[in-house]
C-alpha cells in the first residue's frame, strides 16, 4: 500500500537570530512530516526553538534556510501577497490566552475580524458563524458581546479556539495552549481539542513540554532539543 503524501513536510529549516558571528541558532536543520489527520506532538524543554518552529510552519517567521512545505507548495518561497490564499488554511492557537485577544475588541469583533478577512459569512450570515463558533466551544452565544477581561482563562482560550476554527483550517498549530491555564482546566481544553479534531479532520501540531498530554492527544512525537 502507497504511502499518502504529507499535508506538511519541513525539510533542512534553520532560523537563526543576529547578524555576527556566532547567531542564535534557535531551529538548526530540522526536518519532519505531518500527515493529514494526525495530531504530531512537538516537545521540548524551554527555548529548545518549539514555538519558534510553530511560527516558521506558518510563516510568521521568515526562515534563515530550509522548506516549509504546505499541500505540496513550499511556503518559504512565496511573498506575503502569495501566502494570503494559504492564511485561512493554516491557523494557530496561540499560548497566553491573556495576551492574544485584543482588550479593547468585544469577542463578535474578533472573531468577525477573521472571518472578515478571508471574506467569509458576509452580511447577515455573519452574526449567525459567530454563535455557531461560540456554541463549538461550549460558550453561549450571547458571549459576543463581552470583552476578553470578563472571561477566566480557559474561557479565553476558548475563544482562541473558536477564532482559529473560524476560518476553517485544514491544519492547526497549537502553541502550548495549556501552559497559562489552571491545572483543574487544562483537561477541559484538551478534551475540547480532540473532540473539535475529530469532528472537522484537523491535522494538528501540538506543541508542549507536558508528556502526559502529548500521550493522550498526539499520534506521534518528535523531540527538539537546543533546535535540533
Amino acid at each position: 500500500m502507497t504511502k499518502p503524501s504529507p499535508l506538511v513536510r519541513v525539510h533542512g529549516l534553520r532560523k537563526y537570530f543576529g547578524d555576527g558571528a556566532q547567531p542564535v541558532r534557535a531551529v538548526d536543520d530540522v526536518s519532519f512530516s505531518i500527515y493529514a489527520g494526525e495530531t504530531l506532538g512537538l516537545v521540548g524543554e524551554s527555548g529548545s526553538g518549539k514555538s519558534t518552529i510553530g511560527r516558521l510552519l506558518l510563516r510568521l517567521l521568515d526562515p534563515t534556510t530550509g522548506e516549509i512545505c504546505y499541500d505540496g507548495q513550499d511556503l518559504a518561497r512565496l511573498s506575503q501577497h502569495e501566502l494570503r490564499p494559504l492564511r485561512s488554511k493554516m491557523q494557530i492557537i496561540f499560548q497566553d490566552p491573556y495576551a492574544s485577544l485584543n482588550p479593547r475588541m468585544r469577542i463578535r469583533q474578533i472573531l468577525g475580524e477573521a472571518l472578515d478577512t478571508h471574506g467569509l459569512a458576509p452580511g447577515a450570515a455573519r452574526a449567525a458563524r459567530i454563535a455557531e463558533l461560540l456554541e463549538l466551544v461550549g460558550l453561549p452565544a450571547d458571549c459576543a458581546e463581552r470583552y476578553p477581561h470578563e472571561f477566566s482563562g480557559g474561557q479565553r482560550q476558548r475563544i482562541g479556539v473558536a477564532r482559529a476554527l473560524a476560518v476553517e483550517p485544514g491544519f492547526i498549530v497549537a502553541d502550548e495552549p495549556l501552559s497559562a491555564l489552571d491545572v483543574s482546566i487544562q483537561a477541559q481544553v484538551v478534551n475540547l481539542i480532540g473532540e473539535l479534531k475529530a469532528r472537522f479532520g484537523l491535522t494538528l501540531l501540538f506543541i508542549s513540554h507536558d508528556l502526559d498530554v502529548v500521550e493522550f492527544l498526539c499520534d506521534r512525537v518528535i523531540v527538539l532539543y537546543l533546535g535540533r
